[in-house]
């Protein structure tokens, strides 16, 4: 068994941990994808000291937060 610690691999799963506890799975694998892409932003801009709520209007507008150019995704 591996002790627990609280590094920040670890701090970054326990929302989908907790997610997966409270509603049992994810209904679709698309959409445990969508989940998992959108906390990694979320966990980038935190990291980066980022503006979050501004980044996240950007990212749907089609802009990085690395880069002024719109993304292809």
């Amino acid at each position: 068994m591996v002790p627990f610690t609280n590094n920040q691999a670890e701090r970054d799963l326990r929302p989908a941990k907790t997610k997966l506890k409270v509603a049992g799975c994810f209904r679709t694998f698309n959409g445990a994808a969508t989940y998992a892409r959108i906390q990694s932003f979320i966990a980038t801009c935190r990291k980066q000291k980022q503006n979050l709520f501004g980044q996240l209007k950007n990212a749907l507008a089609g802009f990085t937060f690395l880069t002024a150019t719109p993304c292809n995704t």
